[in-house]
């Protein structure tokens, strides 16, 4: 096991099913790993950052960005692909498509409680397994009580506008960046790593730099 913190900052929004299926997997690598080096902070990315405020119906956003025909096939594949992988969705219940902004605010809050980790496992399974909408403030304000966060503080703050710029300009610096879709992990400050990627390619990413920080080559954190 090392001291030497290594940064992996992770772009990603909470209503990405790729986002949750390459949680997951890195998730898996870094239990089969307990003295990893890695920290882990999330940043917002909005898929649909023109979305409505209060969201739109699932079946009518999922037809305006595919296409009558293609709507169902793309999710099917994704469904597909977290079965192979044994991660837990049911895609039915889902039956809205919220804006997200708020859901970046809540993570945001809570990493500066340091419940960030917390707060985004149970918005994907909100968002993925529950059907619930992650764009209701009472399902946030939940969802911020179950990782340890003052409900009622975090009510107000959602009733305000605390944050949404800085949400907004953050989400801006990364697609200045270059990232154009999510997830997007970059490790150490220095590689950027694209998409769900599987446990044995984070075990191997993990070795490597357990390997240099074992001999003194450490990379930026």
């Amino acid at each position: 096991m090392t001291d030497t913190p290594v940064k992996i900052d992770i772009l990603s929004d909470p209503i990405c099913p790729w986002c949750y299926i390459g949680k997951t997997l890195l998730d898996r690598a870094l239990a089969e790993r307990p003295g990893h080096p890695f920290v882990i902070e999330w940043h917002p990315f909005q898929l649909n950052p023109d979305m409505p405020r209060e969201g739109m119906d699932r079946r009518a956003y999922l037809v305006s960005k595919f296409g009558e025909e293609t709507a169902d096939k793309v999710y099917d594949q994704i469904a597909e692909r977290a079965k192979a992988d044994g991660v837990e969705a049911d895609f039915t219940q889902i039956t809205r498509t919220p804006n997200t902004l708020d859901a970046h605010r809540l993570i945001h809050w809570a990493g500066l409680e340091q419940v960030q980790g917390k707060v985004v496992d149970a918005l994907f399974a909100a968002n993925f397994r529950d059907g619930r909408d992650i764009g209701d403030h009472e399902v946030l304000a939940d969802i911020a009580d179950s990782a340890g966060m003052d409900a009622a503080v975090v009510r107000r703050l959602l009733e305000s506008d605390a944050d949404e710029q800085a949400i907004r300009d953050r989400d801006a610096h990364s697609r200045k960046m270059g990232v154009n879709s999510v997830p997007t992990f970059i490790v150490a400050q220095q590689h950027a790593v694209p998409g769900a990627q599987p446990v044995e390619l984070w075990l191997q990413v993990i070795d490597e730099i357990t390997g240099k920080l074992a001999e003194g080559d450490a990379p930026e954190a």
